[in-house]
């Protein structure tokens, strides 16, 4: 499937502005941002429920930018489950079947085919009402298995699921995707649903691709302060200064670790790659914890610098660290990034 400067406009408001994505066949994209970012909108593009205002949408080498939602070979799966109250599991899961005119035996044998896929065997027979959340949410999907698209576009699907059972669902729908192998496309504002599920992430902002990578690549190399903080909890610490002489100045000065452009920068560095010193280290940059926040086997460290710099590090949940604790803080070269003037990400020449 390929978008090509796929854009969409209310009147004089950009929604969307020319998005470019060509996604494998089987492939798992999650298209990840805050509420409105444009990736619901895509997503209604893609399927054929909302029409382009500029812009090329290819799915299994066919143009569809003309083609009607039931032309599309695409199945979408809605946030809200929209099930039949009146009908049967089994019912709702046959219904794109029925309508479409397929026979009766082979809408049995595909309804019973997914079922089992998805652990519903059980409930066929029941109404909507008689099911719990994640159950309803099966049966949604399994509405959109028996079509075999080549295309399913899933909508927040996990919102109205509570955490426990969303983390479930996460790895249902990962082991779901590659038993059935098709090119999925996944809408979600949850960092954690992207990280875990996606073999690549295309993070919005403002209706633009700021980054498209996979989990690993984004987190470790994000474009831009934007995609550093929004990715990864708690965020990348981020600091203002500039560089000159080898040396990074700003609420603390350091050396960089090889040569950057002089000039306004920002530095980051992740939480946890933050290590924690005795204080009194000459190597160190003097601070104080002022908040210790445990979380299960982590512990966040919210400290300020002698200079009144802001760090947050995320250590092992079994750390002594106390609040008012003196310490030092280290920011190890190699896992420092930079980033210009206008936020973006700068490369950097190792040898130099």
């Amino acid at each position: 499937m390929e978008l090509i400067e796929v854009a969409k406009h209310y009147g004089k408001v950009t929604v969307l502005d020319r998005v470019d994505l060509t996604v494998a066949p089987g492939e798992f994209i999650a298209l990840l941002g805050p509420s409105g970012c444009g990736k619901s909108t895509l997503l209604k593009l893609i399927a054929g429920l909302d029409e382009l205002s500029h812009g090329e949408i290819h799915i299994a080498g066919r143009l569809a930018n003309y083609l009607k939602p039931a032309e599309r070979d695409v199945a979408m799966v809605f946030q809200n489950y929209a099930l039949y109250p009146h009908m049967t599991v089994r019912e709702n899961m046959g219904f794109p079947l029925k309508m479409s005119g397929i026979a009766r035996d082979i809408v049995t044998a595909k309804v019973d085919e997914a079922a089992s896929l998805l652990q519903l065997n059980a409930q066929l027979d029941r109404f909507p009402d008689e099911l719990s959340g994640g159950q309803r949410q099966r049966v949604a999907l399994g509405r959109a298995i028996v079509r075999e698209p080549y295309v399913f576009l899933m909508d927040e699907p996990l919102s109205n699921l509570d955490a426990l059972l969303r983390v479930e669902m996460r790895a249902e729908l990962v082991r779901l995707h590659k038993r059935v192998g098709r090119t999925t496309i996944y809408v979600t504002h949850d960092q954690v649903e992207a990280m875990t599920m996606a073999n690549r992430i295309v993070l919005m902002k403002g209706g633009v691709v700021q980054q498209v990578g996979t989990p690993a690549e984004i987190y470790a190399t994000p474009a831009n302060t934007f995609v550093a903080t929004f990715v990864g909890s708690p965020p990348m610490n981020l600091f203002k200064g500039h560089i000159g002489g080898a040396q990074f100045h700003g609420s603390f000065d350091i050396p960089v670790p090889a040569r950057v452009t002089s000039g306004d920068v920002t530095l980051g560095i992740r939480p946890e790659h933050v290590e924690i010193v005795e204080a009194g280290d000459k190597e160190g940059l003097a601070a104080t914890i002022d908040v210790v926040e445990r979380v299960g086997p982590d512990a966040y460290l919210r400290m300020t610098t002698q200079a009144g710099a802001t760090v947050t590090a995320r250590v092992d949940g079994a750390s002594r660290a106390r609040e008012g604790e003196r310490v030092a803080l280290r920011l190890p070269p190699a896992r420092l990034s930079f980033f210009d003037a206008a936020g973006n990400r700068m490369s950097i020449d190792k040898e130099g």
